[in-house]
């Protein structure tokens, strides 16, 4: 008896005219042109506006979203999620450049890391965003330089939790980790913030990502809101803010389902009932970045050269590694698995063929497709790259073998 292999979750977001995927309302083909150039990733504004709308209406309505810009630091995309969040997460000054340029205030950007060096501090301070804090040394250096502008710093607590985010991709909180403060260290923090006389804002929990299961998330959020409860006696005012982290992941991988965020609304409503039953006056945030822009981009190279070595096809492409690491497999994969991919010009073909898709670079590893069975493709077809909106281009060694760079555009 044969078994079936796990499939792709459906990519449907991206509607097709005759054999040609639409982007933006574009036919691909033609928005290659309009580019000049492959390879390239786009973004659709379009879906970007619906998975905000379709997140508020699963969240409580009480919830503040912010996006977290190291998934996509795009300006576009920046400029336009500025429109449609509640706040934005950064993780440098670079990203913080970024967000100023936007409508977004700087009372609702909040900037984390735990090597924030002291130039860095002092440009968050002058501009008014709050500091997580990650380490009592980065607390007083932030005080120093408090003290010397005159200016008062906002600052929150990072915790790192003695709890995990199960099941999530890449783990940021539990054990010891470079992020933040210990959680049982929390009161001597405070203390000292009240003795510095630094303007407490709340807290930060970020202790996971890229999870696809609501039981943990609901857990993990649960126990940061018990957390930072607990931890409200030692506070020296109010927590006005209370940052819960993400963890909201999107489906790579065959065999992956989406995450129910109708289940962990209705959970997560609940829990803050019971925390605003005591702490009414707090602002209750998630961070996201990848669940917000990762199914809306897509990354698109040209075939050059189709070829079968010993009995396997390959597609050679324009792309490969160096613009899109994750996809290669070189990005937090232990055992390389396909990400989601298309003949973006020939969406409606029945007739399939093994391939696989290879990058110009001289390296095993440039591989963006190994063995999927695809439509026929020839040279001058385009391939697509689904789940591409997240740690895409700024995660990738764009300088690696000096091939040209990427384009970027939002449509």
């Amino acid at each position: 008896m044969s078994i079936t292999p796990p499939q792709h979750a459906d990519m449907a977001d991206f509607p097709v005219q005759g054999n040609d995927l639409l982007v933006g309302g574009i036919p691909l083909p033609q928005l290659a042109q309009r580019v000049g150039s492959t390879p390239f990733y786009v973004y659709d504004r379009r879906l970007l506006s619906q998975r905000v709308a379709e997140l508020r209406h699963a969240m409580p309505p009480d919830l503040k979203i912010h996006y977290a810009l190291k998934a996509n630091p795009m300006p576009a995309v920046v400029q336009h999620l500025a429109t449609l969040v509640d706040g934005f997460d950064l993780a440098s000054a670079g990203e913080m450049k970024v967000a100023l340029d936007t409508v977004m205030s700087p009372v609702h950007i909040s900037m984390a890391g735990p090597g924030k060096r002291p130039a860095e501090l002092l440009q968050a301070l002058a501009a008014g965003i709050t500091v997580n804090v990650e380490s009592f040394h980065e607390l007083e250096t932030l005080a120093q330089l408090s003290a010397q502008t005159g200016l008062k710093a906002r600052v929150a607590v990072r915790i790192n939790p003695a709890f995990e985010l199960k099941a999530s991709g890449m783990k940021m909180g539990g054990g010891a980790k470079p992020f933040g403060i210990d959680e049982e260290r929390l009161p001597d923090a405070l203390q000292r913030i009240k003795a510095l006389d630094l303007a407490f804002q709340g807290f930060h929990i970020y202790s996971g990502s890229q999870n696809l299961k609501a039981e943990s998330i609901i857990e993990a959020q649960q126990q940061s809101l018990d957390l930072a409860l607990r931890l409200a006696a030692y506070c020296p005012s109010p927590i006005r803010t209370l940052n819960i982290g993400g963890g909201y992941g999107i489906p790579y991988f065959p065999g992956e389902s989406r995450l129910d965020t109708r289940q962990v609304g209705t959970a997560l409503g609940a829990a803050m009932a019971r925390f605003k039953a005591e702490q009414p006056d707090t602002e209750i945030v998630i961070e996201l970045g990848r669940y917000l822009v990762g199914e809306a981009g897509l990354y698109v190279a040209k075939v050059l050269d189709k070829k079968i070595s010993r009995g396997q096809v390959f597609l050679v492409v324009d792309g490969g590694l160096h613009h899109h690491l994750a996809a290669s497999g070189n990005f937090g994969q232990v055992i390389r698995k396909n990400y989601p991919v298309a003949i973006g010009t020939n969406m409606r073909g029945t007739a399939l063929e093994t391939v696989s898709i290879v990058g110009p670079l001289c390296t095993p590893l440039d591989i963006l497709a190994d063995k999927m069975a695809l439509p026929i493709a020839d040279i001058g077809d385009l391939v697509v790259v689904y789940q591409s909106g997240a740690y895409g281009y700024t995660a990738s060694p764009g300088l690696f073998l000096s091939q040209p760079k990427a384009e970027e555009l939002l449509v």
